[in-house]
C-alpha cells in the first residue's frame, strides 16, 4: 500500500468487502441462552443496531475462533466469522445442540456483507453499528442474489486490509488467534469477553486468569529496519540463545516502508522500546526488532 493511498482511507475512510466469510443463523425460543453458552461474549439483550465481538474458546480456554453475532430483527441471531472457520465454527455450534429449542442454518451462500467504516458511513443509510477495523463502522447486509455493489475508491484490497489491521495492530485468525492461544494473550479481554455473564465453555479458566493477571506471553506490535517475516523467532539482545517470542504478523509500514508488525512476546521482555533479536533458519542473525506499545 502506498502512502497516498493509505492518507486516502484515514481521510474518507474505506468499505470492505466481506461477503467471504462465514455466516449462521440461530433461530429457536433458546437461541440466546444457548448461543450465551458458547461466546466468551455476553449475548442477553443483543439487539440489530450493534454487532458484538466475542470469541469461542475450547474447554482449556484456547481461541478456536472469533466472531461477530447480530439479532436480525426477525427472531434470529446473526453469527459471522473467518471464511476459513466455516467448517470449525458450524460444527461446533451444531455439537452442543441436545435439547434445545435452537436451529442452526448455514447462511454463507445467502447473504453478501459489506463494512463501511470512517467518512465512507456517510455511503450507506444501515445503522448496524461494528467496529472491525479499529474505528467506528457499520455493517451492511444485502441478499446474495441482488446486483453487486461498487464503490470503486474506497473499496479496499484484501492485501490493504490486512496492511491495515496490522498498522492497528489487530489480531486476526489464524495468524494471531488460533489453539494456541488465551484470549489475555490476545489483549481481547476487554473487546470480547464478559466476565458478567453466565457460563460458558473456557470460562473457569479465562477467570482465573482474569483474577492472577498472569499469562507467560503477550501480544506486541514491533517495527525493525530489517525484513523479519512471520513465523520467525525471537530472542534476547542480552541473551541470543534465549527464544523470547514469535512473529505472526508482518507489513511495510505505507509512511516510512519500514516492516512492522505483531509478535507473540514472553512477558518480561516485552517492554516498550526493548530490542529483539529476529533469527531465521538456518538461526541466524536477520534483523533487530524493536518493540512497540499497543495502539488498542
Amino acid at each position: 500500500m502506498t502512502n497516498e493511498r493509505f492518507q486516502q482511507i484515514k481521510a474518507q475512510g474505506g468499505v470492505l468487502n466481506l461477503s467471504a466469510r462465514a455466516k449462521f443463523r440461530l433461530t429457536g425460543a433458546d437461541r440466546v441462552r444457548y448461543l450465551n453458552g458458547q461466546v466468551t461474549q455476553d449475548v442477553r439483550g443483543v439487539g440489530y443496531s450493534e454487532a458484538r465481538y466475542g470469541l469461542i474458546t475450547d474447554h482449556k480456554a484456547r481461541i478456536l475462533t472469533d466472531l461477530f453475532f447480530h439479532a436480525d430483527g426477525n427472531d434470529g441471531i446473526i453469527i459471522d466469522a473467518e471464511p476459513g472457520t466455516r467448517e470449525l465454527l458450524g460444527a461446533r455450534l451444531e455439537r452442543y445442540i441436545i435439547a434445545d429449542d435452537v436451529e442452526l442454518t448455514d447462511v454463507t451462500e445467502e447473504w453478501d456483507l459489506w463494512h463501511f467504516f470512517g467518512a465512507a458511513i456517510q455511503l450507506t443509510v444501515s445503522k448496524l453499528t461494528c467496529s472491525r477495523v479499529g474505528e467506528p463502522g457499520v455493517d451492511l447486509w444485502l441478499p446474495a442474489d441482488e446486483a453487486s455493489v461498487d464503490w470503486e475508491s474506497l473499496l479496499l484490497t484484501e492485501a490493504e486490509h490486512e496492511t491495515l489491521r496490522i498498522m492497528r495492530q489487530l489480531p486476526r485468525w489464524p495468524s494471531e488467534l488460533n489453539t494456541e492461544v488465551f484470549p489475555a494473550e490476545a489483549v481481547l479481554e476487554a473487546s470480547a469477553v464478559s466476565f458478567n455473564k453466565g457460563c460458558y465453555i473456557g470460562q473457569e479458566i479465562i477467570s482465573r486468569i482474569k483474577l492472577t493477571g498472569k499469562m507467560p506471553r503477550t501480544l506486541v506490535g514491533w517495527e525493525s529496519d530489517g525484513a523479519p517475516v512471520a513465523g520467525q523467532a525471537l530472542h534476547s539482545a542480552e541473551d541470543p540463545g534465549k527464544t523470547v517470542g514469535i512473529i505472526t504478523s508482518v507489513a511495510a509500514d505505507p509512511g516510512t516502508g519500514v516492516a512492522r508488525g505483531l509478535a507473540y512476546v514472553r512477558q518480561g521482555h516485552d517492554a516498550v522500546d526493548s530490542a529483539l533479536l529476529a533469527t531465521g533458519e538456518p538461526p541466524t542473525l536477520t534483523s533487530t526488532v524493536r518493540l512497540l506499545g499497543r495502539s488498542i
